[in-house]
């Protein structure tokens, strides 16, 4: 592999990955062009505020803002807003736009994200999701008309959708098809914890069953048909099933695509020279578990961005990602955070722990007694302190030790009613 730094890096994705490769290029040093093409039109901004801080009025446009076009440009960083990316031509090391043109790049770095899934049932009635701008703008027009909300899925997407809602006094339920939302990512207790959440704040959860059907009602609503008979009606229908990569415009490119793009540990797409992947469209190596797969939180993006800025600019000096996995979502006011993963044999201890704000659950996550990852309700600094353990590669009774000491464990009677609220 040549240790040159490149003279051109051409950087598809204008979001926080994208954007911070970007950036991270000119902290290490590089001196050549630096180009961002982004299929958007509006400057990169930040989109896990979508459907919270956006989508409830909270915040504006400006206050989600990733960067400046004016910093970048400063940056001496060109951008291409506006334009999606149409084709690689791998062995003439050149990208093709949709607006006709061709870009030509010593390295490339594919950050083109991931995109709503969407419903196999039939319908006749539009549906909303929440991953651009324009998304959250349809999707609160559709709330102030009134009749209320569905959510579709029970992920942090849709959990955050729900919450959002509720707080704006939306009648809101949920439909989740596993037996607790949040369970297949943090297991069924743990998702139970999530639901009675929601259901103190007045969101109707309900578990265990599917949409079958969706169609007009004679009264102008939505009628969502569950497979269990039940028919739920809302003014607006939001779905949160997951989303799949971006990676059908490298089609024919020789690019490696597997459920995203395939790398190495590094960020090295695997046999493609000079071709990197990063966030949720890279289908990565992990060293510390030795299996590949897609992660699509905003931490592991971030991170990644600065370790191919690295590796770009000191390709003598690789280094790949071995910080603990890490997510966030808040709902209904509880900072809600996750270190580390849950295998789905894992065993879970949940601790209950006095605070201010009354009790609070710590869920910890083990596999043969080796602390595999933990949840934490509104305490951000035992979540530090987790991460740190991770790394580590703690027990889960060092971990426990790290959660909570013997007097701030509650007894299994004063936490009859703790459930209610996380």
């Amino acid at each position: 592999m040549s240790t040159e730094m490149p003279d051109r890096v051409v950087v598809v994705g204008s979001s926080v990955g994208g954007i911070r490769a970007a950036q991270g290029l000119r902290a290490q040093g590089l001196t050549g062009q630096v180009v961002v093409v982004g299929s958007e039109k509006a400057a990169p901004y930040d989109k896990p505020p979508l459907s919270k801080q956006l989508l409830s009025g909270e915040w504006n446009l400006e206050d989600i803002a990733l960067v400046s076009v004016e910093e970048l440009q400063d940056a001496g960083i060109e951008l291409r807003l506006g334009v999606a990316a149409r084709g690689v031509d791998v062995a003439n090391r050149t990208l093709a736009l949709a607006d006709g043109t061709t870009l030509a790049y010593d390295a490339l770095v594919i950050a083109t994200g991931v995109r709503p899934r969407t419903l196999s049932a039939p319908r006749t009635v539009p549906l909303h999701t929440v991953r651009e701008l324009a998304d959250v703008s349809a999707l609160r027009a559709a709330l102030d008309s009134g009749g209320g909300l569905v959510v579709v899925g029970g992920g942090f997407i849709g959990a955050e959708i729900a919450s959002t809602a509720a707080g704006l006094g939306v009648p809101t339920s949920i439909v989740e098809a596993l037996p607790a939302p949040f369970s297949r990512v943090l297991g069924d207790e743990v998702g139970g914890i999530l639901a009675r959440l929601h259901a103190e704040n007045d969101v109707e959860v309900v578990s265990g069953t599917g949409v079958v059907a969706l169609r007009r009602g004679p009264t102008g609503l939505t009628e969502v048909e569950l497979g269990d008979g039940r028919v739920l009606s809302a003014g607006a229908v939001a779905v949160g099933i997951g989303c799949v990569p971006n990676t059908e415009w490298l089609a024919g490119s020789g690019i490696p695509v597997s459920d995203g793009v395939s790398t190495d540990e590094f960020s090295r797409v695997l046999d493609v020279p000079g071709v990197y992947a990063i966030g949720d469209v890279a289908h990565w190596h992990d060293v510390r578990t030795g299996t590949s797969r897609r992660v699509e939180h905003w931490t592991h993006a971030f991170q990644q961005a600065q370790l191919v800025a690295h590796n770009l600019v000191h390709p003598d000096d690789l280094q790949a990602q071995t910080r603990a996995p890490y997510f966030w979502s808040d709902q209904h006011g509880v900072k809600i955070q996750m270190v580390g993963r849950r295998g789905p044999a894992d065993a879970v201890d949940v601790v209950w722990r006095d605070s201010p704000g009354g009790p609070r659950p710590v869920a910890l996550y083990s596999d043969s007694g080796r602390f595999t990852g933990g949840v934490t309700f509104g305490a951000p600094q035992v979540s530090v302190r987790l991460r740190r353990a991770w790394e580590d590669g703690v027990t889960l009774t060092e971990a426990r030790a790290l959660v909570v000491g013997p007097s701030e464990v509650l007894p299994a009677d004063a936490r009859m009613g703790a459930p209610a609220q996380p």
